[in-house]
């Protein structure tokens, strides 16, 4: 086949092949929205067996979102926000399994304290935590929390093999993900609610703070694939510490969450873990190389003799950024 490009010329096109100017956003203008349709109905429908290698990390991606809400149901936002960093160790572990992926020793030991600090502020939860609404369930929010961290690591690693393993653009991939969600959701709507909204219409109960929430999370998802571009991973660590430190405060405000010294221990460890975990390649080795000198060692009081050269500097390379774990569903490449 041939995919039509936005200038009318044509290539070669395997599976899922791509034309970079009719697939930019914002450069179909009116002579050339004909070519784009061109090439959506032969990327989307003729390459219909690449299109519907989408369709798993689309469902998945769907029943992750609906578990997000049973668990933000059952749980404080706080335990909530501390828990679901545990898609880190999701994603860390089917990177392994199915992309072949290896990890520094670092960053298994900070899986391991994320791990530990989830486990103290699920202890936490289960020993009390404070008064809680009587609708809460806090099982079922911790079972609807692991599995959507499940289901993330599994969907964002299987979506980056897709995309690792074909030419199609993320702007292609993502409107197949598009496709497939919205039709999976209606499925689920019209079966769950498919008589209320045949009586009331789609958009009943759509209040100014539902719309809220829906621009929320489409504009956090945007905004992470910002901060990844253009900035770096110890960024991205420092912006989900953040959101647990924020995500407390509010829930003390609004909600009285009591925050005692065992929330507080396993919610510090999962802030360091997220950091260590988010370090450079290059900076990881230098800290592990720094702390074996240090204890072998003691501290170095050598001066340097006169008219010998100064020893060399530890290279400020950051080495290989391994971002995966942080990107949305949407973003995986730059």
């Amino acid at each position: 086949m041939a995919a039509v490009g936005s200038g009318g010329s044509t290539a070669a096109a395997g599976p899922g092949a791509v034309s970079a100017g009719a697939l930019e956003p914002g450069t179909a203008s009116a002579g050339n929205v004909k070519h784009l349709a061109l090439f959506l109905h032969e990327a989307v429908l003729v390459q219909y067996v690449d299109t519907l290698k989408l369709a798993v990390p689309s469902l998945i991606y769907t029943l992750q979102n609906n578990l997000q809400y049973v668990a933000i149901s059952n749980l404080p936002a706080a335990t909530f926000q501390v828990t679901y960093q545990l898609k880190i160790l999701t994603t860390a572990l089917f990177s392994v399994l199915m992309l072949n992926r290896s990890l520094s020793r670092l960053q298994w030991a900070s899986l391991l304290l994320l791990f530990t600090g989830v486990a103290i502020v699920q202890a936490q939860q289960a020993g009390g935590g404070g008064p809680r609404p009587l609708d809460q369930n806090p099982g079922a929010g911790l079972a609807a929390v692991v599995a959507s961290c499940l289901s993330s690591g599994f969907a964002g690693v299987y979506f980056e093999k897709i995309l690792k393993g074909s030419s199609g653009s993320v702007w292609l991939r993502n409107l197949q993900l598009g496709l497939f969600g919205t039709a999976l959701g209606l499925v689920g709507l019209w079966w769950a609610e498919g008589t209320a909204v045949a009586r009331r219409g789609f958009f009943f109960g759509y209040t100014p703070a539902v719309w809220g929430v829906v621009l929320n999370q489409a504009f956090g998802g945007l905004l992470v694939a910002v901060v990844v571009k253009y900035a770096d991973n110890i960024l991205k660590g420092f912006a989900t510490s953040l959101s647990i430190v924020l995500s407390t405060v509010a829930s003390i405000r609004l909600f009285g969450f009591h925050v005692d010294p065992l929330f507080a221990l396993g919610a510090g460890l999962v802030i360091g873990a997220v950091y260590l975990y988010s370090l450079p390649r290059g900076a990881a080795k230098a800290i592990a190389s720094t702390s074996a000198s240090t204890s072998t060692s003691g501290p170095c009081t050598h001066q340097q003799p006169p008219g010998q050269p100064p020893p060399p500097k530890l290279s400020s390379h950051r080495g290989d950024l391994s971002t995966e774990p942080f990107l949305p569903k949407s973003v995986l490449v730059k």
